[in-house]
């Protein structure tokens, strides 16, 4: 059995909804290793998300962001958390919404993905920044 445990910074991005699975799987070639496994991904930030979903069309990307923008409107006379910027709350929320993490399973040394499926990290601010990526991997070399 064997562990890996490793943070992995992603550049900051505009707000949308961004494929990075090729990205954080080249932060982990330990997972060639591994027969059998399961990769938790974190991410450790509040206004950010990850989720898993169509990895071909970047037309599903941009339609998420739509929906959830009218869903989530910024400037609603409700939000009370507003000293951080209008899209600060509504960046919350989505979140919440979304969730912080995913857990996949690893096979011959590769994500057990559709053949659509690939990883986001949906950036509900503006400038959200850098974002930190929790990766914990445990498996069967």
């Amino acid at each position: 059995m064997s562990w890996l445990q490793r943070e992995i910074l992603l550049a900051p991005r505009s707000r949308g909804f961004h494929l990075v699975t090729s990205e954080l799987v080249t932060e982990l070639p330990e997972l060639r290793r591994l027969r059998v496994g399961i990769l938790h991904l974190l991410i450790r930030h509040t206004s950010a998300s990850l989720a898993l979903n169509e990895n071909a069309s970047q037309d599903v990307r941009r339609d998420f962001e739509s929906w959830f923008d009218r869903a989530v409107p910024e400037r609603a006379a409700f939000w009370t958390h507003t000293l951080e910027g209008d899209d600060d709350m509504p960046a919350h929320v989505k979140a919440a919404l979304i969730g912080p993490s995913l857990t996949l399973p690893v096979s011959a040394g590769r994500l057990a993905l559709g053949t659509w499926q690939g990883i986001y990290l949906c950036e509900h601010r503006d400038r959200g920044g850098p974002r930190s990526v929790f990766a914990t991997a445990w498996g069967e070399d």
